[in-house]
């Protein structure tokens, strides 16, 4: 092949990556945004579960009252709250939330605040998901007027 032909071949290829390069930022999946503090590994994890699912994180570390201030913003209520806190869609997701909940809410589109699993039970994504100790839980839909409702239930 000549050098002009070879030079022609990678130009275009370069234009075509370029071109494609919009169409392999959407093939990550959604993205969602993540509240948490300094130093919360039971986050990171939580975040882990998330790309493994083909979820693109975007991680923001705030002090703790700063976050806590944005939870009550969001809607989210005090006895639902846990470590970190997920912005997706026009929805908020708090707490150890499974990717399958997060992508059955963005398919229904329930008129809602969000997904909470309140407090951190073991076996949850993120803390310690398929121990043999794994406690149960539920993932609770918060309703615009403050009620909840059992979304999931995890046994």
């Amino acid at each position: 092949m000549e050098r002009k032909s070879i030079l022609e071949a990678l130009r275009s290829l370069s234009i075509a990556m370029l071109v494609s390069l919009p169409g392999l930022a959407h093939a990550a999946g959604p993205a969602i945004e993540i509240l948490t503090t300094e130093g919360c590994s039971c986050c990171i994890g939580w975040s882990r579960h998330l790309q493994g699912q083909g979820y693109a994180t975007d991680v923001h570390k705030l002090p703790s009252d700063e976050l806590q201030r944005r939870k009550l913003r969001l809607g989210m209520k005090r006895e639902l709250a846990s470590c970190h806190t997920g912005l997706i869609g026009g929805y908020v997701i708090e707490g150890h939330v499974p990717a399958r909940e997060i992508t059955r809410l963005l398919s229904e589109r329930p008129d809602a605040i969000g997904l909470a699993v309140p407090d951190m039970p073991l076996g949850s994504p993120g803390m310690g998901e398929g121990s043999s100790n794994a406690e149960p839980y539920d993932v609770l839909l918060l309703h615009k007027n403050g009620t909840t409702e059992v979304f999931a239930r995890y046994r």
